[in-house]
C-alpha cells in the first residue's frame, strides 16, 4: 500500500497526475484488447467481459482494497458502486460519439444482455449482504461468497451465450458485427500481450495514488466519504473504462465498447468482496459509517443497469439527440442522484 505523506495541493496534485495515467493507459488498453480478440478469436464481447473489464477495473481495485486496509468501509463501498454508476452512464457519452444509430441497437447481442442480467445479480446480493444480519464465516460475510459464486456463475453463462446462443438480435442496416479485422491473424501474440500487460500495471499503480489521495483530500476537506469515494474517487479510477468505451467507439468495436463497460462493472461488484477479505474491522456490509448513502448509491446504480437492459431489448433506432430513451434517462438518473446525495447526511 502505498503511503504519503503531502499537503492538500500536494495530494491534489498526485490524484490528478494518477488520473490522466490512467486515462492514457485507458487507450492502450482498448487498442490492445480489440486487436487480442481478432487474432486470439476469443470475440469482443468475451475479451471486452474477461480480458479488458479485469484490467480496466485494476485502479478500481486497488483503491477499494487501499481504502479497505485503511479502515474505511465507505470509502472502499461507494468506490465500487459509485464505478459502476459512473460507467454505466458513459454508455450514454459513447452513444453520442456513435452518430449512425443508438449505441444499444447498433452492438445488440445475446451475450450483453446475459452480462448485464448477471451483473443485477451480483448487485442484488450487495443489497442483500447490506440488509442481512451481521455475521461473518471465517473472515468474511456469508455475501462476499454469494458473490464469489455468483461471477462463476456469471463468467459461465456469458460463455456457454456466446458459444451455444439459443437466439439471436434481428440484424438491421445498423447493425455492427464483430468480424475479425484483416490482417489479425499475422499479429505477434507476444507483443500483444507485453503491451496490454504494461498497460495494465501502470493504471493498478495509478489506481492506488488515486485511492491514497482521495482518502487525504477527503479527511482534509471534511467532504463526505460517500461523495468523495462515489464521485471523484470512483470518476478518476472508472477513467480507463471511460478512455477505452470511446476509443472502441471510435475503433467501430462497438461490441468490445458495451462490454467493456459491464465488464469492468463485474469486477468493481467483486470489489467489495475483496474489500471484505481486506478489511479487518469485521463485515465490511456493517462498518461504522456505513448507512443510507451507500444503499441510496447502490439503489441507483441498480436502476442504471435496469435502464440500460430495457434499451439493450427494446433496440430503439433513434431518439432525443439521435440516442436511445435509455441514455437520456441513465444520464439524468445518474446527475440527479449524485446532486441528492450530496445532500445526503
Amino acid at each position: 500500500m502505498i503511503q504519503l505523506d503531502l499537503p492538500l495541493w500536494g495530494d491534489v496534485t498526485v490524484f490528478v497526475i494518477a488520473a490522466i495515467v490512467i486515462g492514457i493507459g485507458g487507450v492502450k488498453l482498448a487498442e490492445y484488447a480489440d486487436r487480442l480478440a481478432d487474432r486470439t478469436g476469443l470475440g469482443e464481447a468475451v475479451t471486452g467481459t474477461i480480458m479488458l473489464g479485469l484490467i480496466t477495473a485494476l485502479p478500481g481495485l486497488a483503491a477499494s482494497v487501499t481504502a479497505a486496509l485503511q479502515g474505511n468501509a465507505v470509502l472502499a463501498l461507494s468506490n465500487a458502486m459509485g464505478g459502476i454508476a459512473f460507467q454505466t452512464t458513459v454508455l450514454a457519452l459513447a452513444d453520442l460519439l456513435h452518430r449512425n444509430a443508438n449505441l444499444e441497437h447498433a452492438a445488440a447481442s445475446a451475450t450483453t444482455m446475459m452480462q448485464t442480467i448477471m451483473l443485477i445479480l451480483l448487485i442484488s446480493i450487495v443489497l442483500l449482504g447490506l440488509s442481512s444480519p451481521d455475521v461473518v464465516v471465517g473472515p468474511v460475510h456469508p455475501a462476499t461468497l454469494l458473490l464469489l459464486g455468483g461471477a462463476a456463475l456469471a463468467f459461465w453463462l456469458t460463455y456457454r451465450v456466446k458459444e451455444r446462443p439459443m437466439w439471436h438480435p434481428h440484424e438491421t442496416a445498423e447493425t455492427v458485427a464483430d468480424e475479425p479485422a484483416e490482417g489479425s491473424q499475422y499479429e505477434r501474440l507476444w507483443l500483444l500481450w507485453t503491451g496490454l500487460i504494461v498497460a495494465g500495471l501502470l493504471t493498478l499503480i495509478s489506481g492506488s495514488l488515486v485511492a491514497e489521495t482521495a482518502a487525504n483530500i477527503q479527511e482534509k476537506t471534511g467532504i463526505s466519504a460517500s461523495l468523495i469515494g462515489g464521485f471523484l474517487m470512483a470518476g478518476a479510477t472508472s477513467l480507463p473504462e471511460l478512455v477505452t468505451c470511446l476509443a472502441a467507439v471510435k475503433r467501430g468495436a462497438l461490441t468490445l465498447a458495451v462490454s467493456d463497460i459491464v465488464g469492468g462493472n463485474f469486477f468493481d461488484v467483486l470489489f467489495i468482496a475483496a474489500a471484505d477479505c481486506f478489511f479487518l474491522g469485521g463485515s465490511l456490509y456493517h462498518a461504522s459509517g456505513v448507512g443510507m448513502r451507500e444503499f441510496f448509491l447502490i439503489s441507483i446504480t441498480l436502476l442504471l443497469n435496469v435502464i440500460l437492459l430495457s434499451g439493450l431489448i427494446y433496440r430503439q433506432k433513434h431518439g432525443p439527440a439521435n440516442i436511445g430513451f435509455e441514455s437520456v434517462l441513465m444520464l439524468v438518473l445518474y446527475l440527479g442522484g449524485f446532486v441528492i446525495l450530496s445532500f445526503m447526511y
